[in-house]
């Protein structure tokens, strides 16, 4: 039998895969950009009120803050980060807790020198060995925050949590002095850093930071919906706190992976408000500022870790409890999984396209004769057509909207970089997803928990580092 001959079915049948398959990932994608659409559709409306809501005037005296850093294997940063912390921060009444562990003393030395040189900064070190896990530490720092009121007879008007590795706005404790007059809860944006040598890994961070605070938060504050905290650059109020503890004094849940995430549902199961807040300075966005990981290993790890205690295990914990806007967004939360394997799935099946389309000009045959519609025939009378016109105009816009933000957080270069990015971007969370599962099939075989896997962090040679 002659090559052609044989060639000839292998083509017709991978024509019919690549058929079934463009219309099944079509379609999913087509469901999902409903989701994306409809709050793409609310985001001008939010970003608009908040605008014109801007923020209350700043009580007559100075709001106490305690700002609570958990520090685990950070010698490296922590004590460049409490000084330029210290040194930047136009706020009169604020103190700094520092949580470390006794098998780091590292950490521990790198804070006791800063600390020396400045009452502002409290060591606190953990009652056992770690790392354990963030919330753990940041249970210990509570504490620490606690008794240092009952020593001194003052009382905090509210926590800020950070991590060893942040930028601190100067103006960020004027902010929620202010915004915490509406809302029990206050979100500032985070903004990645990306410096020179960057690889394209650190960069997508920034693309996906500029629209979820710009986007997906503004539109949650809008619906009164749950706010999630990042983490970093969340203000809480004493009195919250003090409802959110347990019979131990512990506000965090000491075996969540994501207890910045799970925070913002439950201070809205408590019935109090957070909110989002995008404030201008002389120009300048009121963020966090921080550099994340830029390589591939690093980031996949991070992300898996953020998506098992987002979308598996914190499903376990936080159910589907809530209104109408509460589920919508757990929803959105939860999906991520199966998107990102989704777009990876996309892009194989693309790849098959091209195999087939190659094979098909190898061996001299028009593709009309094995998939006409794959080949265009059909006009605009083809539904399926109409399926890849309407997936090349989601791809266009999702784009668009990518670049957007990031121009409005980082300027033009970095908008181009963001649709350079986006590829990369699904790579990372793709395999992300695929660890997650992963870790969360082995903890449900295993029973036992993940630990503080954090990443390795660095912090800006020097201010001048810093963009946005």
């Amino acid at each position: 039998m002659a090559p052609l001959e044989l060639l000839l079915p292998v083509l017709a049948l991978l024509a019919v895969l690549v058929r079934e398959s463009l219309w099944l990932s079509g379609l999913l994608i087509l469901l999902n950009a409903l989701d994306d659409i409809a709050v793409d559709l609310l985001t001008p409306i939010a970003l608009a009120r908040g605008k014109l809501a801007g923020l209350p005037p700043a009580p007559a005296t100075p709001s106490r803050f305690a700002l609570l850093v958990p520090a685990w294997d950070e010698s490296r940063v922590i004590g460049a980060m409490l000084r330029a912390t210290l040194a930047r921060l136009n706020h009169p009444d604020f103190r700094v807790f520092v949580g470390v562990y006794p098998n780091d003393p590292d950490t521990a030395a790198a804070v006791a020198a800063v600390a020396a040189g400045d009452a502002r900064v409290t060591l606190v070190t953990t009652s056992h060995p770690g790392p354990t896990t963030k919330a753990d530490c940041l249970n210990h720092l509570w504490r620490a925050a606690c008794d240092f009121e009952a020593a001194t007879g003052l009382r905090f008007r509210a926590i800020v949590l950070h991590d060893a590795e942040d930028l601190v706005d100067p103006q960020e404790l004027a902010v929620f002095e202010r915004a915490l007059q509406r809302a029990a809860m206050v979100q500032l944006p985070v903004i990645p850093l990306v410096g020179h040598g960057d690889s394209l890994v650190s960069g997508h961070y920034l693309d996906e930071f500029a629209s979820a605070h710009a986007r997906d938060m503004m539109v949650r504050t809008l619906l009164r919906a749950p706010v999630p905290s990042a983490g970093v650059g969340t203000a809480i109020d004493r009195a919250a706190m003090a409802l959110l503890e347990g019979p131990d004094r512990t506000p965090f849940n000491a075996t969540s992976l994501t207890e910045d995430y799970e925070l913002g549902y439950r201070i809205h199961r408590l019935g109090l408000s957070a909110c989002m807040v995008r404030h201008r300075v002389e120009g300048r966005l009121v963020a966090v500022r921080s550099y994340f990981p830029d390589s591939l290993p690093a980031a996949v790890r991070q992300k898996s870790r953020w998506l098992l205690g987002i979308a598996l295990t914190g499903w376990d914990r936080l159910g589907w409890s809530g209104g109408l806007q509460a589920r919508w967004m757990l929803l959105r939360d939860r999906k991520t999984v199966a998107t990102s394997v989704l777009a990876l799935a996309t892009y194989a099946v693309l790849a098959l396209v091209l195999l087939w389309r190659g094979l098909a000009a190898l061996a001299g045959i028009p593709p009309a004769e094995l998939g006409p519609e794959l080949a265009g025939e059909g006009g605009w009378r083809s539904p399926f057509r109409w399926l890849m016109t309407g997936l090349a105009l989601v791809l266009a816009w999702r784009l668009l909207l990518r670049a957007l933000f990031t121009w409005r957080v980082a300027g033009p270069v970095q908008a181009m970089l963001a649709i350079l990015r986006a590829p990369v971007g699904n790579l990372v969370n793709a395999l992300a997803a695929l660890k997650a599962m992963d870790s969360y099939r082995a903890e449900l075989l295993s029973g036992q928990r993940r630990g503080w896997d954090k990443t390795a962090h660095r912090f800006p040679g020097s201010l001048g580092q810093a963009n946005g």
